[in-house]
């Protein structure tokens, strides 16, 4: 009897210590799921009430591009979220941006961290910092000059006098053609020819594996359970790598090899019959021991409607890159050019198919610009002063990247706002480029918003579609360049309208690019010889 007692005096005991280590864990589980999120309510930041352990990621859910609206709608320009524990601060005021991105830049040189970016595109210009990016992006700059660019002009025009062809099958047709897949295939061929000397022909290959999988890359959504995890346990990270995720991995499999291939092949070339293209810079710098002396990089030229000089500090680097660098950076030019500008010629072609009265200005401009000109090339297709007006309203109705980020090295204070180190910077493009404050009846496509007058008169951190700054985007005068080119031979033949098949109006997604949800059906009208 005296055993039976002592047993269920012991067996009460450990159930009471159970319930009590089982209590004490739901509560220390619960202080850790809202733990962090008292940091933005302290800086005097507005935000909405965060969830335990995912924060708000249930905002982003229908994308960056609704998403930052709808923040800036109910908390101001100036607000903050917690994606998961991590908390973000949304800036959406050009004066703050201008310090953040250019007077105070040594700070934010850094983006945001992507937990889980691998190889090889985690060894690109767009993911790294500090030293190896001022490094990397110098090495890269020359590729971009404008001398580099005129010596591309051939290669762009070779590749758009075959769309030409294209677009002349689907004009006798008089049926709609996706043109979102049309300058697609353009695109992703100009990359091939002016990067790496080869011809893709994926404009007459239809579903080319390049494309196909260039196409995936952006597919892949960072919303996967998994992430709801790392998040909610950063601690976990190095085992979240390990868990393959199919469209990435079949990505990175695919370019890694590809590139590898293609830079074998130039290696076993002769010195003098080596092209001097984007490809053969980095071989150079590969096998270089020479140093670059650098600050701050921006190429002469390198500037746009946001950028501001800078006073560089010098340094000198080794003008060397790693065979993972060489991939990483091949990588990131391949699918970094690819949809972004073939994004931005769709919505084009798409805004001056439902305005007339906007094309027709463009293609009485064209037609003036070929009394004058044989062909277009660098130098005379930027004196087509309303073509780069039509260019800059569709950047700023549909930027390529809806949002980029930095991240703050030390404590600082922005225009009276104090932000922690290591604080999380979000830039919200489409929340600027749809702030009232700067454009009048947003909502409305309007070139005449970027007259000489008008962009004087505005605020230049209003703008952002190719980011700010020194990390500003590097292949920004090539994808201009690119876009140009092909519109003026485009429009020099044909025009866009809509159809039956035309969605109107046009769904858009935004994950990694901002990009029009099922293409853009439209028809193309041959014009008559003038």
């Amino acid at each position: 009897m005296m055993d039976i007692t002592a047993l269920m005096e012991v067996t009460s005991n450990w159930i009471n210590l159970s319930v009590i280590l089982f209590t004490l864990a739901l509560v220390l589980l619960s202080m850790y799921s809202i733990s962090p999120f008292y940091q933005l309510k302290k800086i005097g930041i507005k935000h909405p009430t965060p969830l335990p352990f995912i924060g708000n990621m249930l905002w982003f859910k229908q994308g960056f591009f609704a998403a930052h609206q709808d923040l800036a709608r109910n908390f101001g320009s100036l607000c903050g979220f917690y994606f998961g524990r991590s908390p973000h601060i949304i800036v959406g005021e050009p004066e703050m941006l201008k310090q953040i991105l250019v007077k105070d830049f040594p700070n934010f040189i850094n983006r945001q961290n992507f937990p889980l970016v691998t190889k090889p595109l985690s060894d690109s210009v767009l993911m790294l910092g500090g030293s190896d990016w001022k490094r990397v992006r110098t090495i890269l700059s020359p590729t971009f000059t404008s001398s580099k660019l005129k010596e591309m002009v051939p290669l762009i025009t070779q590749v758009g006098d075959v769309l030409l062809q294209n677009l002349e099958k689907h004009a006798i047709s008089g049926k709609g053609v996706d043109m979102w897949r049309i300058f697609g295939n353009l695109t992703m061929d100009v990359i091939a020819s002016v990067g790496f000397g080869i011809q893709l022909d994926s404009q007459k290959q239809t579903n080319h594996p390049f494309v196909h999988h260039a196409q995936l890359f952006f597919r892949a959504t960072i919303f996967r359970p998994i992430l709801y995890l790392i998040l909610a346990f950063p601690v976990l990270l190095p085992l979240a790598r390990l868990i393959p995720e199919k469209h990435r991995q079949q990505v990175d499999v695919f370019f890694t090899h590809s590139i590898k291939q293609l830079i074998k092949q130039r290696k076993s070339q002769p010195q003098n019959e080596r092209r001097r293209d984007f490809l053969q810079l980095m071989l150079d710098a590969g096998e270089s021991t020479a140093e670059v002396t650098s600050g701050i990089p921006q190429s002469k030229g390198e500037t746009n409607e946001n950028s501001v000089p800078l006073v560089e500090t010098r340094q000198q680097y080794k003008k060397t890159l790693s065979d993972d660098e060489m991939v990483g950076q091949a990588l990131f030019f391949l699918v970094g050019g690819y949809e972004t500008t073939s994004n931005t010629l769709a919505f084009t072609a798409y805004l001056l198919a439902m305005h007339s009265e906007c094309q027709e200005r463009l293609l009485s401009e064209i037609d003036e610009f070929f009394q004058n000109n044989k062909s277009p090339d660098y130098n005379n297709v930027q004196k087509l002063g309303y073509l780069d007006m039509v260019i800059s309203e569709t950047l700023r109705l549909y930027p390529p990247a809806v949002r980029f980020g930095r991240k703050a090295k030390h404590d600082c204070v922005i225009e009276g706002q104090f932000i922690p180190a290591k604080m999380h910077v979000e830039v919200p493009v489409a929340v600027l480029h749809y702030d009232p404050r700067y454009w009048h009846d947003p909502m409305t496509f309007d070139p005449e918003r970027f007259t000489p007058e008008a962009k004087a008169a505005r605020h230049p951190f209003a703008y952002l579609p190719f980011g700010g700054g020194p990390r500003i985007c590097i292949g920004m005068r090539l994808a201009l360049l690119e876009m140009k080119i092909s519109l003026v031979k485009i429009l020099q033949k044909f025009s866009f309208e809509t159809c039956e098949e035309t969605q109107i109006p046009l769904k858009i997604i935004s994950v990694t690019t901002l990009r029009p949800l099922d293409g853009v059906i439209l028809k193309v009208v041959p014009r008559k010889e003038s």
